[in-house]
């Protein structure tokens, strides 16, 4: 039987079809000529597993953070590794609780040793890792992560102090105290005093803060100084007040961090408690005051118009942690989220670059910044926006993954 011209005619469009189908297809196809990234980090998710992913990739082992090629304890890791901490516990996703653990593992022996650390140097910096090991413990009861904490925690108990019993940053920086150790020490001296002593040196905590507060508080701005040095014998050292000469909002971040992080410890009628709060709400109110349009801050907080300045990411990723957090545990009124979530849409604006593969790049990171030292640093306005930035340094970094995790963006 013949089959109908129009039979015939609808066969042939469809293998036409078929043949057009097929070549589409191959055209997506990743060819020499036309090559397309795998996507690594998948752009659906959260930004805070955005960039811990991106992390990830760029460092397959943790010790490989910041770059390393040969594994060191350092307060860096600390940082970053406790953004992961923080989603693990909102995800229960088990690779970013490994990818701490790897960390510690790495560092630490069976014996509890911490390599590469060395007591005798006193740097405050080095405590600042140890909260990691809190968890640790808790989950695995492995004693090694215990005889860890121990160690720092001799370190604290010996720690050089200021004739006022402000620690010393470090033992070669003698009688300094900076805002950057507020963060390194306070948080891991709580969760210690409060896990393993029953909250005994909560008032030691508490002067720490206390000290910052009077000397290096500025009544005009409401901010606080970098540096305070007591003995008022450094060359940066305002010769009345002691204090170093410019407002660092890395600085400042560190700071925030360190109360929103202590007031975990701190329960609501402890003495100290309030005073704590209070803190926290000056600084957040100072801080919102020299927002920039944009939701970001400038590496030198207070002087946005001056010509050199720039949006840091670091100070900025900081603040929106701290502003986030205050918030959600209600040590901040509700007004404070909106500043935190207009500096961190601020930062995924204009601060994140996405590679074809997902994977995201913070840029405008302060690399470092310090003062005294050698080479001099002398904390001048000069000083600090000539520093070097560094994409994903992991001081912006750690906290833009907090901070992420804090407002569940």
């Amino acid at each position: 039987m013949k089959k109908p011209l129009v039979y015939l005619f609808t066969l042939g469009l469809a293998f036409a079809s078929c043949k057009d189908a097929k070549k589409d297809t191959t055209a997506t196809e990743q060819t020499p000529e036309t090559p397309t990234e795998t996507l690594v980090v998948p752009k659906d998710l959260k930004w805070s597993e955005r960039m811990a992913l991106s992390e990830m990739h760029r460092s397959p082992e943790s010790y490989m953070i910041d770059d390393r090629t040969v594994a060191k304890w350092d307060y860096v890791h600390g940082l970053v590794l406790t953004g992961f901490e923080s989603l693990y516990k909102k995800t229960n996703d088990q690779k970013y609780y490994d990818y701490v653990k790897a960390y510690a593992d790495k560092l630490i022996d069976s014996t509890g040793a911490i390599a590469t650390y060395e007591m005798s140097k006193y740097n405050i910096d080095m405590i600042e890792a140890g909260k990691i090991l809190f968890n640790l413990y808790e989950v695995s009861k492995d004693e090694k992560y215990l005889t860890a904490m121990q160690t720092l925690n001799k370190q604290l108990e010996e720690q050089p102090r200021t004739p006022s019993g402000g620690f010393w940053h470090k033992k070669i920086y003698p009688n300094q105290m900076w805002l950057d150790g507020l963060y390194m020490g306070a948080p891991f001296y709580a969760a210690y005093t409060t896990t393993f002593q029953d909250g005994k040196h909560l008032d030691d905590i508490a002067k720490q803060f206390e000290l910052i507060q009077k000397h290096a508080y500025d009544k005009e701005t409401g901010l606080l100084y970098h540096g305070w040095d007591e003995s008022k014998a450094m060359d940066w050292a305002n010769k009345e007040t002691g204090t170093s000469p410019n407002f660092w909002s890395r600085s400042l971040g560190w700071y925030a961090m360190a109360l929103v992080d202590v007031l975990d410890y701190f329960p609501k009628d402890h003495p100290k408690q309030a005073e704590l709060v209070s803190y926290l709400n000056s600084l957040a109110e100072a801080l919102t005051k020299y927002q920039d349009d944009s939701g970001l801050w400038y590496q030198v907080t207070n002087m946005g118009d001056k010509e050199g300045n720039y949006l840091e990411a670091s100070g900025t990723a900081m603040f929106v942690y701290a502003l986030a957090k205050g918030v959600n545990q209600g040590y901040l009124p509700a007004q404070y989220k909106a500043v935190a979530e207009k500096g961190f849409n601020g930062m995924t604006r204009d601060l994140i670059t996405v590679a074809p593969n997902g994977e995201l790049t913070l840029t405008q990171v302060c690399q470092v910044a310090g003062l005294g030292g050698n080479p001099y640093r002398d904390g001048s306005f000069e000083y600090y926006v000539n520093e070097r930035k560094k994409d994903n340094d992991p001081k912006g970094v750690g906290p833009f993954i907090l901070g992420a995790v804090e407002l569940d963006k």
